[in-house]
């Protein structure tokens, strides 16, 4: 078998031109993905039947031309970007630097491959369909879904996704016809607006119409943003660049996050904002720059006389994606300031939500379509006051609400306690490092807290389906 997949990728290799780098990257891929489908039972073997009641995943053998294949295409859409160098230590990506242990140049696309690599190590794994409580699709529909809105096949759009439900219905076709797909999920790294074309758009609109298949109605799909009203997505966070190996680094990254010292009271990390059409972005630029030449004001006056603060709004210019595979540029500003703010831009959610978490940076949100309705599993819809601030973004574009007024009138002790809170959530928004060690493991990360959201998910569909 591994001298099938060497000649397999030996193929891929001559007929797309891919670097010798890449070549081996995708060998390393595959080998490991294999060997562990392979002892898959043994792997399973090792929880008790007790720990899995209910928590068996049989993970679904596609060819792999809808996922590993995919990997080969990375330098071929030139409107989009060259995403060969992010495919690296399994797309969590190139370190930061040659030393950092824990710190990686990750691209949110590559969330299906990160995905993959870490489910292949879940206990819980069964060989057999028929005693699986949930079936895993490795299909990288993000990528793929990149010819479609780069590449050759922009016209055909509403055809994305019909490849794989062919080949769901004649390749043991048992397994998706036991509860009609219900029980399957796969992980689509993009926002579900990006697959939601109606099938009838003529000519098509930006996106493609995987989610709007009625094939596909029944599948559940992790998506990093949703709906408002979803029907198949649930949204998990966005992968930051922080994946510790091991308890010590995580415990280590923690208290740095805890002692930071914080001396800015709001920060806004990102681009846009200076259309002249009233909006959240230009409004926080805007105010950003009249505070610090009225940094004098009394109330500001307060807070500096007392050490807190030096600087009321310290932004970060991540325009055209600067700051997408560089940490660093944000992440330290993100440490030193107390509230991060969090405007809707291209769609509601942000990435940056989850890097200020990870950097103890109390988030500030101006719609609730921007977290509050999306990450339930992650971050509980019923604890958003505990751990950030809300502030409507029609008051502040239209009605004039200061954001700093706001913001300063939070009791210290009340800002103490937020960030206690958002301390709290750093392990559940970030996806460790695939093959981490033992200790780290007994800590739910992202991907736990999406395996479980999923598999309870699905007990209440299939439950749905059985009561008719």
């Amino acid at each position: 078998m591994r001298l099938s997949i060497f000649q397999h990728l030996v193929s891929m290799a001559y007929k797309t031109q891919i670097t010798t780098t890449h070549f081996f990257l995708l060998l390393i891929i595959n080998s490991a993905s294999s060997q562990q489908i392979l002892n898959t039972e043994s792997t399973s073997n090792q929880a008790t039947t007790a720990e899995c009641n209910n928590r068996w995943i049989h993970i679904r053998n596609l060819p792999s031309r809808f996922n590993l294949d995919l990997l080969t295409n990375c330098s071929e859409y030139p409107l989009f970007d060259d995403f060969c160098p992010y495919l690296a230590n399994h797309g969590l990506g190139q370190k930061t630097h040659i030393k950092s242990r824990s710190w990686y140049r990750t691209d949110p696309l590559l969330l299906e491959l990160i995905f993959h690599r870490r489910i292949l190590e879940y206990p819980c794994l069964t060989n057999d369909p028929n005693v699986a409580n949930a079936v895993f699709l490795p299909y990288y529909a993000a990528i793929d879904s990149l010819r479609y809105l780069y590449g050759p096949d922009v016209n055909s759009s509403f055809q994305h996704g019909m490849e794989l439900f062919e080949f769901l219905q004649y390749d043991e076709p048992g397994i998706w016809e036991r509860h009609v797909g219900h029980d399957h999920f796969l992980v689509m790294a993009r926002p579900a607006w990006d697959f939601s074309q109606p099938l009838d758009n003529d000519p098509p609109i930006w996106g493609t119409s995987f989610l709007e298949l009625p094939e596909f109605y029944n599948v559940t799909a992790l998506v990093p943003e949703g709906r408002a009203w979803p029907w198949q997505e649930h949204a998990v966070p966005y992968p930051t660049s922080f994946h510790p190996s091991n308890l010590a680094c995580l415990e280590a990254w923690i208290q740095r996050v805890k002692t930071s010292r914080r001396t800015a009271l709001m920060l806004f990390a990102g681009g846009g904002g200076i259309s002249a059409t009233p909006n959240i972005r230009r409004s926080i630029r805007t105010e950003c720059e009249n505070s610090s030449i009225n940094s004098n004001s009394s109330s500001f006056d307060v807070l500096k006389s007392n050490g807190i603060y030096s600087k009321t709004c310290h932004t970060v210019d991540c325009s055209n994606g600067i700051c997408e595979h560089d940490p660093i540029r944000y992440m330290r500003p993100m440490l030193q300031a107390t509230f991060c703010l969090q405007p809707p831009g291209d769609t509601p959610s942000r990435r940056s939500t989850f890097d200020a978490i990870t950097a103890g940076c109390i988030p500030v949100f101006f719609e609730e379509l921007s977290a509050k309705m999306q990450y339930g599993w992650h971050l509980p819809e019923e604890k958003y006051a505990e751990f950030s601030v809300f502030i409507p973004k029609e008051e502040v574009v239209f009605k004039g609400l200061k954001i700093l007024d706001v913001l300063m009138g939070i009791p210290r002790r009340e800002v103490t306690r937020m960030r206690q809170s958002v301390l709290e959530l750093i392990p559940r928004v970030t996806y460790r490092r695939h093959g981490s060690s033992l200790g780290l493991r007994t800590t739910k990360d992202a991907f736990d807290m999406a395996i479980d959201g999923t598999l309870q998910r699905i007990k209440d569909k299939i439950a749905n389906l059985i009561e008719g």
